[in-house]
């Protein structure tokens, strides 16, 4: 005998929750919320056409300084701020960086995209509390993966960053003289160097001279630099 089979049903599949009904949609998931801050028009037209070919990712502002992209961060709650470093007068991306985090209290990621890669950027804008730091010569699918990590809050690094941290976390703390210290702690409280020659009896050349030495064995070469290096290695007095 010949099994009978139903009808069938020329819709396709149906829901299983009701005979019939349509199969639900599949959810999908929003598109990360991007900040572009670059102080070069050109720059950002780039990333904003790059950017577009991925789905997942939108573009929902644009700032040319540090102090818009901080204003646009606390309008616009995007989930990531890609922010340049130098952006010319006025407000560093550091300072933009360490004004978002602590303004959104974390839910913004600030993931920096810059050219330089010094020691001392990198521990500035970690410091500052940049999810990730990227240089800008990267392959557009590396910054796609960072732009998704640090969405969901996960460390994005360049290759050579990231080995400069492990080398920076791997060598010892660098051994500086107790008159250094005193210079170091005097430069920490941003004084001038005659500031620091009348604080503490010197001449103006010592001091140069003390700040030179600083530097070399800090790997800086800006007084920023140097302050930030010596914070993160517990270096002042």
């Amino acid at each position: 005998m010949t099994p009978t089979t139903g009808p069938i049903d020329p819709t396709g599949p149906t829901d299983p929750t009701g005979p019939g009904e349509p199969a639900a949609p599949a959810e999908t998931t929003p598109p990360v919320r991007v900040v572009l801050c670059d102080d070069h028009a050109v720059v950002r037209a780039g990333l904003r056409a790059l950017l577009g070919s991925d789905p997942g990712v939108a573009v929902v502002g644009e700032a040319d300084s540090g102090a818009e992209a901080v204003a646009l961060a606390a309008k616009l709650a995007p989930d990531v701020v890609l922010m340049d470093l130098q952006l010319g007068p006025g407000m560093d991306g550091v300072e933009a960086t360490r004004r978002i985090t602590a303004a959104s209290g974390g839910s913004v990621h600030v993931l920096v995209l810059t050219t330089y890669d010094t020691d001392a950027d990198i521990t500035r804008a970690i410091e500052a509390g940049a999810t990730g730091y990227l240089l800008k010569a990267e392959r557009p699918d590396e910054l796609f993966t960072a732009i998704h990590s640090a969405a969901a809050g996960r460390t994005a690094l360049s290759a050579p960053v990231a080995h400069r941290v492990m080398a920076r976390m791997r060598s010892p703390r660098p051994t500086l003289t107790d008159r250094e210290r005193d210079i170091l702690g005097q430069l920490s409280r941003g004084l001038t160097n005659r500031d620091i020659a009348k604080a503490l009896f010197l001449s103006e050349a010592t001091v140069k001279t003390h700040l030179g030495r600083i530097y070399d064995k800090l790997g800086v070469d800006t007084r920023a630099g140097a302050v930030a290096v010596a914070k993160e290695q517990r270096l002042l007095p």
